[in-house]
């Protein structure tokens, strides 16, 4: 008998584990073909998350739990959930009901075809109209300036294949982004579209530091618009200002009277917008040197402090 996984990352869901865990059991049981298990990873909620989680896993052996000793980031603990996993394919689902668990038996048929991975791809979304127009420009930039082909409106909702798990553990990325890697690894990609709900409960973690964290983490890794943008900048300013002293050599030859004295408000604004440029691309360059320096220190993904039933078989 074939064995579904499901991973469920949470932070401070005190108000949606224990319905969660209802409503993927309810869809399961009615898989009657499979056999499954559930892995809810807590990233060190600050609330009553962790005790409704213990008694879910006492009440039901197939649910598990892993509870970090720290927030490992909104990155790191969804991807060290996911290599956690035993089945023969593992479905990531967020723990806020944004992603509805209605489209599991759609994942595991696109699945049984034999595709490797199935993206659930946002089509729209019931959330802020502002945030979902500006999550849209996002996605449009980095796959125009990526050197991946990568899936737009892609938030790592999906099923993969226990194959492409297994790439996941080898792969060795302290500071993993799993929408880059599936759009540059993955293998059989079947896309379904779906409407993303609002939030069941709760507030979201999410805020402006995260996102820019998302956005930074997704150029740095997958894009060199960064770099080469300051180098071409620079290029061209260097030979502008070339071109620039050699025009004014010649007129101040020809017509020593041409010039007159320089607006000191001239200077001061020029200098403060080139100044402006020089610090925004020294900004862009230290996000590609402190990724760079996160993947050299090799520091692990997370650090377990208890998990629940995996002993159980």
């Amino acid at each position: 008998m074939k064995k579904i996984s499901i991973m469920v990352p949470c932070y401070n869901e005190e108000e949606n584990v224990v319905p969660m865990s209802e409503a993927l059991v309810s869809e399961l049981t009615k898989l009657e073909k499979y056999d499954y298990e559930i892995v809810f990873i807590d990233n060190c909620s600050l609330d009553s998350t962790r005790e409704k989680l213990r008694d879910i896993c006492l009440k039901n052996n197939k649910i598990k739990a892993i509870f970090n000793s720290k927030n490992f980031g909104q990155f790191n603990s969804p991807y060290y959930g996911l290599c956690q996993t035993t089945g023969d394919c593992t479905i990531s689902v967020c723990c806020d009901f944004q992603d509805p668990v209605e489209m599991i038996p759609k994942f595991i048929e696109e699945w049984e075809k034999g595709y490797k991975i199935v993206c659930a791809v946002k089509t729209s979304s019931k959330e802020s109209k502002i945030m979902y127009a500006l999550r849209s420009i996002y996605y449009k930039t980095i796959r125009k300036l990526s050197k991946v082909e990568q899936i737009e409106h892609f938030t790592g909702f999906g099923l993969y294949d226990k194959s492409f798990i297994e790439v996941l553990r080898n792969l060795g990325d302290p500071t993993p982004f799993i929408r880059g890697i599936v759009a540059e690894l993955g293998p059989k990609i079947k896309k379904i579209e779906y409407e993303q709900a609002k939030r069941r409960a709760g507030k979201t973690s999410n805020n402006f530091a995260s996102l820019y964290d998302a956005a930074m983490l997704s150029f740095t890794s997958y894009t060199k618009f960064g770099v080469r943008a300051a180098s071409f900048l620079g290029m061209g300013m260097c030979g502008g200002s070339v071109l620039g002293a050699i025009a004014c050599l010649i007129l101040k030859i020809i017509n020593p009277d041409y010039f007159f004295t320089t607006g000191t408000a001239a200077i001061i604004l020029t200098t403060v917008f080139v100044g402006g440029l020089v610090l925004f691309f020294l900004g862009f360059l230290g996000e590609y040197i402190m990724s760079m320096n996160a993947r050299i220190m090799n520091r692990p993904l997370v650090i377990e402090e208890e998990r629940i039933n995996f002993d159980e078989k």
